[in-house]
């Protein structure tokens, strides 16, 4: 999301096989299998805040007091006599204002998840340049997301929030389907949002896990911050095994830069429905969503010319340098320049596509090339079944 966790190294420039494709989501939701939604803490009651009810991202609160009764004179349990946890806990409070007992009294409670250092540990990083896409591994990958279960599920959600949906498509010019593609793909639609408590897989992955070892420290961070702003408890939310949040599975920083309170409760809640569609609406906004231009226009590529031009959501090419070379579009392609050439490996052949614009912000979200094309697919999916098309 968020930058949302940009997974391992799997997600590079081109589709990678469908194992490392697969693990990617994984990393992004922290399950696969289905459970209920998590219910939301009771620290995230209506208790008023700063948050603006326009959806106008909030400032760190420098002033709040954390919530949580947490007191120690050092660290106690898993983490204690960890020399970095130590530092980080000094910069927190020379930084940031916070307490150091309480700090110590939190980080006590902090559980060291050895099944994600293991899990992780397992994953080679994928070489420079990326991998080669596995012929196929298109077809497998997006009958995952493109089925009955996640169609009916965003339609039927669709329903019950369509003005929350419509108020965001107003304010944002993001359409609801893509807001629901993003849902269904991260957590169908809040059915599956992890049940990692946040403050473990922080941090484990900040201090047990060197090679990330900056990333999650920063995202540590922002959800110690987040945490104060908002009011809550830091060890309640759970979500992902790397830390993702709420439906549309946003890290900490990516909350803290482009959350909003949708339902002008005076809270952010990612696991707020509202506040979800908003957030990602908010959050295509700002990487650049052109409102009422195409995402993605099919293509026919009739030239062997082709298979040596690179592809994916990072290229460019304008209409006529791809025409030269055999792309044709099969539908009015209403724009001729900054066009990514974009190649899915499915069973029956290679498909080509236009991506436009609007596929690129997708992109932002997850860096990878059949996870846009899921969510566009499963969005006009979504749209059809949701206007009986």
């Amino acid at each position: 999301m968020l930058r949302f966790f940009v997974v391992i190294n799997f997600m590079m420039r081109n589709p990678l096989p469908i194992q490392k494709l697969m693990l990617g989501l994984l990393l992004l939701t922290g399950c696969a299998t289905q459970q209920p939604m998590t219910p939301i803490p009771p620290e995230w009651a209506k208790t008023g805040g700063t948050a603006d009810a326009s959806g106008t991202a909030k400032t760190i609160n420098r002033q709040a007091t954390p919530v949580g009764h947490y007191r120690a004179a050092t660290v106690t349990g898993d983490y204690a006599g960890y020399s970095d946890l130590n530092r980080f806990i000094e910069r927190m409070v020379n930084e940031q204002g916070f307490s150091r007992e309480y700090l110590n009294g939190l980080f006590s409670q902090a559980h060291r998840k050895q099944w994600t250092i293991d899990y992780m540990n397992k994953q080679a990083p994928v070489p420079s340049g990326g991998a080669k896409p596995r012929a196929g591994g298109w077809t497998t990958f997006c009958a995952r997301f493109l089925d009955e279960q996640h169609i009916a599920k965003g339609a039927a959600f669709w329903r019950q929030h369509a003005q929350a949906l419509q108020r965001a498509s107003e304010r944002y010019g993001v359409p609801p389907e893509y807001v629901l593609g993003i849902m269904g793909v991260e957590t169908i639609y809040g059915g599956n949002v992890g049940n990692h408590r946040i403050i473990d897989a922080l941090t484990t992955l900040a201090f047990d896990y060197p090679r990330r070892a900056e990333y999650f420290t920063q995202e540590l961070t922002d959800f110690l911050l987040m945490a104060r702003n908002e009011g809550f408890d830091p060890s309640q939310p759970v979500g992902s095994f790397a830390g993702a949040m709420g439906l549309g599975q946003f890290m900490p920083g990516s909350f803290l830069r482009w959350a909003v309170d949708f339902d002008g409760d005076g809270r952010r809640n990612l696991w707020d429905p509202e506040d979800a569609i908003g957030s990602i609406s908010n959050y295509f906004a700002e990487h650049g969503w052109r409102p009422s231009e195409p995402v993605a226009t099919p293509a026919i590529a009739n030239s062997p010319v082709v298979q040596n031009m690179e592809a994916g959501f990072d290229t460019h090419y304008n209409l006529t340098t791809l025409t030269a070379a055999g792309v044709r579009p099969v539908q009015a392609c209403p724009v001729n320049d900054d066009l990514r050439l974009l190649r899915l490996r499915a069973k029956s052949g290679d498909e080509y596509w236009l991506g436009h614009q609007n596929f690129y912000v997708i992109t932002r979200y997850n860096n990878n090339t059949y996870y846009a094309m899921t969510v566009h697919q499963l969005a006009q999916a979504i749209k059809a079944r949701y206007m009986g098309l």
